[in-house]
This record gives structure tokens, sequence and C-alpha cells, in this order.
């Protein structure tokens, strides 16, 4: 979104600063809004006969139902899977044989709910009928046939992205196949066919299996995200196994109804293109769908801690420990400050963790802190994160990070560092916009996230504002015992050893 997410842990790196300005990107750039609502922003950069189209939701996983956790996500396995006129050898043999999908899965839910009551015999022959349906619904599959069509015409980056505020879709076509782009796209968000959901169901539990379940930095995560949010939804970090192994096609087609309502959708379209011709086909393409209300606002709000949390989990890996503190949402006025002092803390070789517990002590074999997480658009965390180096103990990293912080919040703010990391941050962001597909993601989230594409720009001067007071002042009001979790993992011999 701008230089606040590129301080996420891992992602701040030194890169080439080059001058732009707001009024260079004014002159080029046009916005409208269609009568439904949809909203775009379009960009003339004419170096290259390239186009990128970043499409975002302003939905994520923080939206998803009560009991279907990763409903959001399975509309970045969807997108691949086609529409009514692209995917199918036979759409409307097809419909049926989706509807009939449901059907089974209907009843054999039905017979579920019964419990104790429920007919062992029944409840197989269902099973057995939901399987032979769903044979009968892959046979019409054309696999891969929306992927080909994209890449048959010169597509490059096709992919989707979902966070816990957001869901993306984007790809970059060569610039004489743009109407290509508004066919298919449109298509997809006026009515998305799901197809084959249930095979795709079965891929994001296997996800959730690899990135949690045989993960030992990912049980910690998650167990931190639990402990540290207590009501705000932010805590499912990823869906939990058991609500996507009962996520349903027909749930997931209300919750398109209900987030993918045309006011809810950006769209930021930049390269080599004719802003007069894009409004046409932006009319013609995306015009007919029908408007909506605007989602229901997310209300609840994360009470306030007022006592440290503390949370372990057992491990036969490697240990690891992570350090929480609630911190406001991103648009607040101390994120700048905050970014900064990740940037001191972690912004590589020059960054205080690294330096005394890496280099200097030996305490660590890495050493990391993140600005914001695992999003921004609501209060979320200030977090450190730390793996023990040999003989050495989670309980020797939580003291030194400790002292380092006191230390921190009693000495002066190094002037020389704060100028040091402003730059990084600074130039990080800009190198961002020098790619296509980098500045219709970054103006699009702008737009959303702060009001306008242009906010891209103010962010810059906010930054440039940041002193070392402002950094010691958000130092010594967020970074507190008692707002904080601590997750770290205890290293067990396996059973029997």
């Amino acid at each position: 979104m701008s230089f606040r997410n590129l301080t996420c842990l891992g992602l701040l790196a030194p890169v080439v600063l080059c001058a732009q300005s707001l009024a260079d990107f004014e002159k080029k750039v046009t916005e409208f809004t269609l009568e439904n609502g949809m909203h775009f922003i379009v960009m003339e950069r004419h170096e290259a006969p390239t186009v990128a189209f970043h499409a975002h939701v302003n939905a994520g996983a923080a939206n998803d139902p009560a009991n279907a956790s990763s409903t959001a996500h399975m509309f970045e396995h969807m997108i691949g899977k086609g529409t009514a006129s692209l995917g199918s050898k036979n759409f409307p043999a097809e419909q049926r044989a989706l509807a009939a999908v449901e059907d089974a899965y209907d009843k054999l839910e039905e017979e579920r709910r019964k419990e104790r009551r429920a007919d062992k015999a029944q409840i197989e022959r269902l099973e057995a009928g939901l399987k032979k349906a769903t044979a009968e619904a892959d046979k019409y599959v054309e696999q891969n046939a929306f992927t080909r069509e994209i890449e048959k015409n010169g597509g490059v980056g096709f992919n989707a992205s979902t966070g816990l505020d957001t869901t993306n879709y984007f790809y970059s076509l060569p610039s004489n196949r743009t109407e290509l782009w508004f066919v298919l796209q449109s298509e997809w968000f006026r009515q998305p066919v799901f197809r084959e959901f249930y095979k795709e169901r079965d891929v994001v539990r296997e996800e959730r299996r690899m990135r949690v379940e045989s993960s030992a930095q990912g049980k910690l995560i998650e167990a931190l995200m639990t402990t540290a949010f207590t009501a705000h939804p932010y805590r499912n970090f990823i869906g939990w196994a058991s609500d996507i192994e009962n996520l349903r096609a027909k749930g997931a087609a209300e919750f398109h109804k209900t987030y993918y309502v045309p006011g809810n959708i950006t769209i930021s379209i930049v390269g080599d293109v004719n802003t007069a011709q894009i409004k046409q086909m932006a009319e013609k393409y995306y015009g007919p769908i029908p408007t909506g209300p605007l989602p229901p606002r997310l209300y609840t709000v994360e009470p306030p801690q007022n006592g440290e949390k503390r949370v372990t989990v057992d491990t036969e890996a490697q240990p690891f420990i992570a350090i929480a503190y609630h911190r406001p949402e991103g648009t607040h006025p101390d994120d700048p400050a905050l970014a900064v002092l990740d940037g001191i803390l972690s912004g590589g070789r020059t960054g205080k963790l690294n330096r005394e517990l890496v280099e200097e002590k030996k305490l660590a074999l890495g050493a990391d802190t993140g600005a914001i997480f695992p999003s921004g658009k609501y209060p979320n965390l200030f977090i450190a994160f730390m793996v023990p180096n040999t003989g050495k103990t989670v309980e020797d990293l939580e003291k030194a990070w400790d002292e380092l912080i006191e230390k921190m919040k009693k000495d002066p703010i190094d002037e020389a560092a704060v100028k040091r990391v402003k730059t990084k941050l600074r130039a990080a962001f800009i190198a961002g916009l020098d790619s296509n597909s980098g500045l219709a993601r970054q103006m699009a989230e702008s737009h959303v996230t702060l009001g306008s594409w242009k906010m891209v720009f103010t962010e810059l001067d906010d930054l440039e504002k940041v002193t070392a007071a402002d950094v010691k002042r958000v130092l010594n009001t967020y970074l507190t015992k008692k707002n904080r979790t601590v997750a770290y993992s205890i290293q067990t011999k396996p059973e029997g050893k």
C-alpha cells in the first residue's frame, strides 16, 4: 500500500532513489466512477506496449462469515477456474451438474445435523451420491482454459492474493489485448462459476496443513494471534481446519453477493492505454453489473489490553520467540514513526537487533521486526521475531530484547539512524512506482485505504516529518509490557526418545 507495508517482516531493502512528484503523475492520471459505483484509476504510460491491471476488492479474511473462515481465500482459487463462457465444455449441462452437487450436499448436511439420531448407513449413501454428482460435474471442466487464454494473448504475472483486509487480482497484457481483460474479468466479477469448488477447498485445507500444522513457526504465529486478539477477526491468522473442511459453494456465492458489489471494487490500470478508450470499455463491460448495497461494516473492536499475555507451543523443531505489541491502524498519525522505529531495530545489518543480538552477543541466529502485523486496516501489532543461537534459549532472547528496548527508552534516539531509515523507506517505496504493476497496486490500495491515490505522495511527506522525538514517543507509548503478548516455542523430544 505504501512505505507502511514495506515495513512488514523481511520486505525492506535498499534501492536506488528516483525522483517522482505528484504533479508529474496528476498529468497522466484520470479517475472515474461508473453509475454502479465501481471506481477506476487510469494512468497512461507509453514507454512500453504493455498494460497492468489491478482489481482491488475491499474485503478479505477478516470479513469471513462465522463458521466459514477462508471463504474470502476461496475466491483467489476460483479466479483461475474461468467463467460461464470459458472453462466449460458445455456450460448449461455443467450448471445443472453443479446444482446437483449442491443438492446432494444439502441432503448430506441435513442428515448430519441430526447428530446422534443420524443414520450412519444413510450418511454413507449420501456421501457416495455426493461423490458421484461431483464426478459428473467434473466431466464438463475444460482445465486451465482461463489461464491459457491469458497466456496465449501474451499475459504475464496472472495471480491473486488474499489478505485479511483485501483480495486482489492482477496481471499484465500487451496493450493491443487490453479489451481481453475487460471481457474476462468483468464476466468473472459479474457471476463467478464455482467450478471444482470442493477440489480447491481441499487445496486450501492442504495449505493450512503446510503453513501451520506442519510448521513450527506457523503454529507459533497462530498461537500469538489467537492470544493477542481476543475479539477482532485478525485473530484468524489462517482459516480453521474444521471451517475449511465444511465450506460450501453456496456460502461463497452469498459472500460474493455481499462483498463483490461494484462500489466495493477499485480497478487500477497503468500502461500504454488511451484513457478515453478505457472509459468506453469500462462502461461497456462493467457498467451493466448491477449495483448493490455496500457491505456491512466490521464493528468488532479489540478491547484494550491491560496486562501482559503469554503463550507457549511445544515443538520438536527449532524454537522461536515472538513479542507483539498492540498499535493503532495503519492510517493513524503515529504510523510513520512506528515504521521508522521498525527500521532502526531491524533495518538490515545496521539495525540494532542484528548488530547487538546476532553479531555482538551472538544470542540469535536471526532477529527481525515488523511495524504492521498481520494487516493494517484496523488496529494491529508491532512484532519482533527472534530465533535463538545454538546453546541459547528463548528466555535469553526475551531478556536481551527487554534490555535493548529499555535502553532505547532512556537514551536519545540517534538522529543519523532516523535519517538513514527514512531514506531507505522512501527509496523502497518509490521503487515500487517504477513498474506498471507496482504502481497499479499502490494507487488502488491508497485510494481504498486512504481515500485517494494522491495520498501515496502525502505519505512520503508524513515520513519526512518524523523526528527522533517522535520515535522515542511511540516507543514509550506502545512497546510496554502490559500492552504485549509473548509467544515462544519449547523444544521437546519426540515421545519414546
